[in-house]
């Protein structure tokens, strides 16, 4: 029993740095993989020469990760000026102006900006709702109201919610339900995150009490 409550442990110890692991070896052969399609394209339209020396950089591991985060600090640094924000403004009328593209670019570009804006209210507040049935309770997020014609046919108070799947929270169901009938939880977002990603093995800290000395 012993050696089986050690092999566990051990088990605990170093699944979660072995995934770790594995997600960032993953991430890195991923964008290892966009810069050598880049650098093949390049050396196609270059001389010989330059050609030979764009093909030796696809043999350094790691090189895509570090253009990626050169790329993003870059554009967010040419896009906080006003200059950048106008050509910003340009290319966002170009691409919601092209058939088809415009509707997969507007959905993604509408979520981004609300997840990931500080002045956006998605993921802000974590809600105890019922869930798939009366009486069975799960951990979900407020992300909004519904407005518009949603909202005329509910009439009502009513809250967007998103319930997370476990162990995979980037996938879920999206759900309109009456105010009075969510709880709004006082632990933050990344305490329920992880409630929801653990399954419940790692519950959220304990609120500390103002009324005792």
């Amino acid at each position: 029993m012993r050696l089986k409550k050690y092999l566990i442990t051990g088990v605990l110890v170093w699944l979660p740095l072995a995934i770790t692991f594995w997600v960032l070896l993953w991430l890195v052969g991923l964008l290892d993989g966009i810069l050598g399609g880049v650098l093949t394209g390049l050396t196609v339209v270059t001389s010989t020469a330059m050609g030979v020396q764009l093909e030796g950089l696809r043999h350094i591991p790691g090189l895509g990760v570090v253009l990626v985060f050169a790329a993003l600090l870059l554009t967010g640094a040419l896009v906080s000026n006003v200059a950048g924000r106008w050509w910003l403004r340009q290319l966002n009328k170009l691409f919601t102006n092209i058939p088809v593209f415009k509707t997969i670019y507007n959905s993604v570009k509408k979520v981004s900006d609300t997840l990931f804006s500080n002045t956006g209210n998605a993921f802000r507040t974590a809600l105890l709702v019922q869930y798939p049935r009366a009486g069975s309770w799960t951990i979900a997020f407020q992300t909004g109201a519904p407005v518009g014609e949603v909202a005329g046919h509910l009439g009502g108070d009513y809250v967007s919610v998103y319930v997370p799947t476990t162990p995979n929270p980037t996938s879920g169901f999206f759900l309109l339900i009456p105010r009075a009938e969510v709880i709004e939880l006082n632990m933050s977002v990344d305490e329920a995150l992880t409630y929801v990603i653990s399954m419940g093995v790692v519950p959220p800290a304990a609120p500390v009490r103002s009324d005792i000395p």
